[in-house]
C-alpha cells in the first residue's frame, strides 16, 4: 500500500502545530504506560496499522508486557489492568466510539473520576483526542512507517 501523500510535507507548519500539541497533550501527569495502552487501544479501534505498530513497539521499550499487550483488545475480561487503567480504557473507548456510541454515559465517566483528577481526566481526554487525531492522518492517507525511529526523525524534519 502506497502513501497517499506526506502530510508533513504538504502542509509542514499545521502539522508541526499539530505535532507541537499531540507532544503537550502527553507531556506531563500521566504514567507513561498508561498513555500507551491508551494510543494502542483507540488504534485498534481506528484499525490504524502504523499507530499498532509505532506505540506497541514504545510501549515494550518502556516496559509493557508482552502479555498485556496481547489481551489489550478483550481488557475488559483480562484480569491485567488495574482499576485506574480500566477507567482509562473505558473513557478511550466510549471517546473512540463517539460517532457510533453518542456521549459517553454516567457510569463511564463516574468510573474515570473515581480514578483521575479533574486535571488528569483533561489531559487523559486531550491524549484520546490526539491519537484519534493520528489514527485518522494515517489510515486517510495510508502512512505507514515500519521503522519508528525514521517516523520520528522525519517529523522532527517537519
Amino acid at each position: 500500500m502506497n502513501p497517499r501523500l506526506n502530510p508533513f510535507e504538504a502542509a509542514r507548519k499545521a502539522m508541526g502545530s499539530w505535532l507541537t500539541y499531540s507532544q503537550n497533550a502527553a507531556a506531563d501527569g500521566l504514567e507513561t504506560r498508561l498513555v500507551h495502552l491508551v494510543k494502542i487501544r483507540a488504534s485498534q479501534l481506528n484499525g490504524c496499522a502504523n499507530c499498532l505498530n509505532m506505540h506497541t513497539q514504545e510501549a515494550r521499550k518502556d516496559g509493557e508486557s508482552e502479555q498485556r499487550l496481547h489481551v489489550l483488545a478483550a481488557w475488559h475480561d483480562a484480569p491485567f489492568f488495574s482499576d485506574r487503567e480500566r477507567a482509562a480504557l473505558a473513557w478511550t473507548d466510549a471517546l473512540t466510539l463517539l460517532p457510533l456510541k453518542g456521549a459517553p454515559d454516567d457510569a463511564t465517566y463516574a468510573r474515570l473520576a473515581a480514578q483521575f483528577s479533574e486535571e488528569e481526566q483533561v489531559k487523559l481526554t486531550l491524549v484520546i483526542n490526539a491519537i484519534n487525531g493520528w489514527n485518522r492522518l494515517a489510515t486517510g492517507f495510508r502512512l505507514f512507517q515500519p521503522d519508528i525511529a525514521a517516523a520520528r526523525a522525519g517529523a522532527a524534519v517537519a
